[in-house]
């Protein structure tokens, strides 16, 4: 069974008792880490410069019950009761949110999306079970498709927070990592700990980075007993302090103390909120890796373990506080002055190692969320590695990996203190909250159906507790702030200004393209002497032919006896069964032997390398040749074209035999764009595979059907060649600044500086021709 069988059917097993508190256990090391280590720097954020601990205690029993609150209504109420609930078929984050409205109300941003894609499975498996759409809904629904202003802001809208969770990549592991080292300080004369915190924090993020390509397959079996330890730590930590210094601090929990709290400090209590909003830090982390355990799992593992202990760690800090107003400094503050002096040591090694792993499940969040950009047009290709050849989703992008490396160092050694790296992080956090408050009131009334009420409350209760937390750290932009918002904005001038040269050049494709009609009017051997071998002429069109044929036929004395359109695009679901994975049809009589494939991703799908693709490619036009008469038509794209929906080579058994490789074991097949880890590559030569097709000795094939696949068979033996364009694109005379700048400059510079069309689809460099072509858009 190959790889994309496996992980479909991950998706949709039913799940027992035991695989769910097994999931729940796993979700501790890789959703929970950051979340986790908040203690480390929230006391000492928030105390940092606005407000001062004074003997009356009221501003630390008033931070405790700020936190206390923000927890309960934040990660649980809204992220583990409701939010999770937003499911895109099993998928979280910014983008399955974005996705599901794109499905439900056709504010697609992809160019290529055709009627057939509305007809795959999971496209409206999430809505079988909905309810008629109210009025409401329906006018909400008809707006958003007649503007395409909406629709390109609710676009921005979901790259925005995915450039601040890319921002949160860049600053969460140097806060964790930063907080976690600063333990130190307790046992080093002051004038010496600052030269000891910023190099061994360095010394740890290098290798952090460094030691990404390895993957988390190999010690990831150690990241839930790291957290598990860690919750477990400093819950234990807090109930010493509870029992041991001010047993009655449970009382700081009621909202009395917020009030007095607010009315002693006004504005300066007001601003410190940007550090009490650090202890939300990672909640976002529940619903974006949603997609690699359950709903159920992660509900299990937050309210059974990570809340209690959290509440009691903040709680043990406060009784601890509340009985030493004597503060030197800030760092007296912090989280390791309330750990016992005997168990310092200890506990400063398990928070170093829950503050690397709360660290490396941002950055794999990073990179997953950056593959998905890619997948949906809105990033620019980039080098993926699979670093496991059994786990599905963990991948390593180098160029991403480096560029986060130096960035987190800048900030590391330019800020240099917990207090910036706070009021930075916590802009980021508290910004994609926002976000994901916005895309739910919509998916509220979308795609749940629900009442415009629900979506109003959820928005105005929700989003007044975020904007209050946004105000207080927007407010800090001069002190740390700016970073998110600079890196936010470099992202998402790169991500829009792709997607706008990504659009341009498909419209010019459209607009350019060649006829079918002239193109049969060349007649059978298309005007040139056909040769033995396949053409793969790689083409973004759905339908029509590519003018860069034109180009070959015009300008060549020979081509390949079967031809083939193909399209590799993505859909805007996070899977595409292997049933429903190619559309293929005919272009022109049956003699001509041209043919359309278009392949379908979704946005987390794990794409075929060159060999196995050009298998399973090979494999559905002889399937669809075969069974021509029975399929049925799925879509007639405008050419006169009709095409039928075929699966891989593992979900028919008959008709066209694979006699090569039969006995294989399968394994991970990274796609375009994607290469294996150099171990794991070289784990796999043994077991690649030459596919090899044989047609069946039965009646049931007529005999102009069995030449056509004898034909096919023999074209595959003769070996493929994937002609494509590479386009190098200009804004037409008499265009805009805005125009020029984003064609000529900025699209340009990412087309240079990142991996070409032949990426897409992995294709061997000796089997490859490209042609440069000049686009005037």
């Amino acid at each position: 069974m190959d790889i994309e069988s496996r992980s479909y059917q991950n998706i949709v097993k039913k799940e027992s008792w035991r695989t769910v508190l097994t999931l729940a256990y796993q979700s501790l090391g890789v959703v929970y880490g950051d979340l986790s280590t908040s203690p480390l720097y929230v006391y000492k954020s928030t105390f940092a410069e606005d407000i001062h601990h004074t003997e009356s205690n009221d501003e630390i029993f008033g931070v405790l019950s700020f936190i206390f609150w923000t927890i309960t209504l934040v990660p649980l109420f809204k992220y583990v009761f409701i939010v999770l609930r937003a499911d895109d078929n099993g998928e979280g984050g910014t983008f399955a949110l974005y996705s599901l409205l794109c499905r439900h109300a056709r504010v697609n941003s992809l160019p290529s999306c055709q009627l057939a894609d509305e007809q795959l499975i999971e496209y409206n498996g999430s809505s079988s079970e909905m309810t008629a759409q109210s009025d409401f809904a329906a006018r909400l629904k008809c707006t958003l498709e007649k503007h395409r202003v909406l629709q390109k802001v609710l676009l921005v809208l979901a790259l925005i927070g995915t450039c601040m969770v890319i921002g949160d990549g860049v600053l969460t592991p140097a806060i964790s990592v930063f907080s976690a080292v600063s333990g130190v300080e307790l046992s080093t004369a002051k004038e010496h700990h600052k030269y000891i915190e910023v190099p061994a924090a360095c010394i740890i993020l290098i290798g952090l980075f460094a030691l990404q390509h390895y993957g988390t397959h190999r010690v990831g079996f150690l990241f839930a007993p790291v957290i598990l330890l860690w919750l477990m730590c400093i819950s234990a930590i807090g109930v010493y302090n509870i029992i041991h210094w001010n047993p009655h601090v449970y009382q700081a929990l009621s909202p009395y103390y917020m009030y007095k709290f607010l009315k002693k400090t006004q504005s300066r209590g007001w601003m410190s909120l940007g550090g009490i909003l650090l202890c939300i830090t990672g909640s976002e982390a529940m619903f974006a890796d949603l997609g690699h355990f359950s709903q159920l799992s992660i509900q299990i593992a937050f309210t059974s373990l990570v809340y209690p202990s959290l509440i009691l760690a903040y709680m043990g800090q406060a009784a601890y506080l509340s009985q030493h107003h004597a503060i030197a400094s800030e760092y007296n503050i912090g989280f390791y002055v309330s750990v016992p002096e005997k168990l310092r040591w200890p506990v400063l090694v398990i928070a170093i190692l829950a503050a690397v792993v709360g660290s490396q499940a941002i950055i794999t969040g990073t990179f997953s969320i950056i593959k998905q950009c890619s997948a949906l047009g809105c990033f620019p290709k980039v080098k993926i590695v699979h670093t496991s050849s059994k786990i599905h989703g963990q991948i390593y992008i180098p160029e991403i990996n480096w560029i986060l490396m130096i960035l987190c160092l800048a900030v590391t050694i330019g800020f240099r203190d917990t207090r910036r790296l706070g009021n930075a992080s916590g802009l980021a956090v508290i910004t994609v909250m926002l976000v994901t408050t916005c895309l739910m009131s919509l998916v509220i009334v979308l795609c749940w159906h629900k009442n415009i009420f629900f979506a109003i409350a959820f928005v105005v209760f929700f989003g007044t507790i975020e904007s209050l937390y946004f105000s207080a750290s927007l407010i800090k932009f001069l002190e740390g702030a700016w970073v998110p918002i600079a890196l936010s904005l470099c992202f998402l001038a790169a991500m829009c200004t792709w997607h706008y040269g990504t659009l341009k050049r498909y419209e010019f494709d459209v607009q350019n393209k060649v006829s079918v009609n002239w193109l049969l009017s060349l007649g059978q051997t298309l005007g040139i002497k056909r040769v033995r071998g396949i053409g793969l002429i790689h083409t973004e069109l759905v339908s029509g032919v590519p003018a860069i044929f034109s180009h070959f036929v015009t300008n060549l004395p020979a081509f390949h006896q079967v031809l083939v359109f193909l399209c590799v695009k993505s859909v805007p679901v996070p899977h595409v069964r292997p049933e429903e994975r190619f559309l293929v049809g005919r272009v022109g009589p049956k003699q001509f032997r041209m043919y359309r494939c278009i392949v379908r991703y979704g946005y987390r799908d794990v794409h075929k390398d060159d060999i196995e693709f050009e298998g399973d490619l090979v494999c559905s036009i002889a399937e669809f040749v075969r069974s021509e008469a029975e399929t049925a038509v799925v879509e007639t794209n405008g050419e006169g074209e009709r095409m039928s929906v075929v699966g891989t080579c593992s979900t028919y058994m008959q008709g066209i035999e694979d006699l090569d490789g039969s006995d294989v074991d399968e394994m991970d097949k990274p796609g375009p764009s994607e290469i294996l880890s150099p171990k794991l590559k070289k784990k796999k030569s043994k077991v690649k595979k030459k596919v090899r097709f044989v047609v069946p000795e039965t009646p049931k094939i007529e005999k102009e059907t069995r030449e056509e696949l004898m034909e096919l068979t023999e074209a595959r033996e003769g070996g493929v060649a994937y002609i494509m364009g590479n386009a190098y694109m200009r804004a037409k005379h008499g265009s805009g600044l805005v125009k020029r700048l984003a064609i000529n400059v900025g699209y340009e510079f990412l087309r240079r500086n990142t991996r070409g069309p032949r990426t897409a689809l992995t294709s061997p460099y000796a089997s490859t021709l490209e042609v440069g072509m000049i686009y005037h858009v």
